[in-house]
């Protein structure tokens, strides 16, 4: 992801005597004189202007202020000595900067009402026009969606996951819980299946380059494949909301995040494969089970087999069914013979022993 510079425009910072809200560059406050201290942070304008000026454009790119470790002065990145004091500035720790302040307002932004007297002010305004009382600064939209639903949602998320934990465990319980029960084999039955296949036309879809060589090309359309840094063949720029980072200058810098989406064929294709047309079974009441014996042609062929086994259990209360795809205990299951079986808390056999 690129990040593209728009442009630059002029933060705030409120003065902590007085309260006062004044320019990011101006270096002391309008109000009471006093100067902006090391740990006061700039903030987003009400409502924001590119700045035109290049000597301020200048400022902005230079580089975060310093302050003055002697006299805490607040003075510019290229700055050799202390404006105030003339103190070396080696020494000057630099102000905090990249920071997010927030997004771009360009637009005309509502009056806001005076603290004090209620007054509607412009957006822009410093001071209330009625009683000069300090305009505080607008609450930034991402605090508010950042408020109490997202902890109501933290708080439902951990009764819910709670929750769910108790309805695993609970089935864990009753499956994995068995009881011995003395059971009679009563009756046996079994089914076997052979799938017949033959070649059919089988359609897929993917990237025009990774369609097969033998495949029949069908319908492509432009689909986005990728996203990347630099432009490309089939690409198109996307930037994503333009936002203020603070250049600890008293300017903030506007940025948008960017990529390039890069486009590509996406395409049907179609190749011939072995598919199943018909199933054949056979089935029986006995311990010799056998499988049926499909009769194919020269464009055919034998595909997967299966098979499944099923003992009726007689015990002193419910008759139990277990099915099994093993021959070997299929086989042993003789009518008469008398097993252990294992149910769980559900009722389902889950495993069988031959009773001593």
């Amino acid at each position: 992801m690129t990040q593209k510079t728009i442009g630059y425009v002029r933060l705030q910072w409120t003065c902590p005597a007085c309260g006062s809200r004044n320019p990011g560059p101006q270096k002391t406050c309008a109000n009471c004189g006093a100067a902006q201290p090391a740990h006061v942070e700039f903030e987003q304008a009400a409502q924001e202007e590119l700045v035109q000026s290049e000597d301020e454009v200048r400022r902005a790119q230079v580089g975060p202020d310093f302050h003055c470790a002697y006299c805490g002065a607040r003075n510019p990145a290229d700055a050799q000595v202390c404006t105030q004091c003339g103190a070396d500035l080696s020494e000057a720790t630099a102000r905090v900067s990249g920071q997010v302040v927030g997004a771009f307002r360009p637009g005309p932004q509502p009056d806001r009402v005076c603290p004090s007297c209620g007054t509607l002010n412009p957006a822009t305004a410093l001071k209330c026009a009625r009683c000069g009382s300090a305009m505080a600064a607008p609450v930034p939209s991402s605090a508010v969606e950042a408020g109490a639903p997202g902890r109501g949602a933290g708080v439902f998320l951990l009764v819910g996951g709670i929750t769910l934990v108790g309805i695993v465990a609970a089935l864990l319980f009753l499956i994995t819980k068995t009881s011995d029960v003395l059971g009679t084999v009563q009756s046996v039955s079994w089914m076997r299946s052979i799938t017949v296949e033959t070649l059919l036309p089988a359609t897929y879809q993917t990237w025009r380059e990774e369609v097969p060589y033998d495949a029949e090309l069908g319908r492509c359309t432009l689909r986005l494949h990728h996203t990347q840094e630099s432009p490309a063949p089939n690409s198109r720029e996307v930037c994503g909301t333009p936002y203020v980072q603070d250049t600890g200058s008293g300017y903030g810098q506007v940025v948008q995040d960017c990529v390039y989406e890069v486009y590509a064929e996406w395409c049907e294709y179609a190749v011939m494969e072995w598919q199943p047309v018909r199933v054949e079974t056979l089935d029986g009441n006995d311990l010799a089970p056998r499988w049926p014996e499909p009769q194919i042609d020269g464009s055919e062929r034998l595909g997967n087999r299966s098979e499944q086994y099923e003992i009726i259990f007689a015990t002193d209360g419910p008759v139990y069914t277990y099915r099994t795809r093993s021959l070997d205990l299929f086989s042993r299951c003789t009518i008469g013979s008398r097993w252990i079986l294992r149910v769980n808390q559900l009722g389902d056999v889950t495993a069988i022993d031959p009773s001593p």
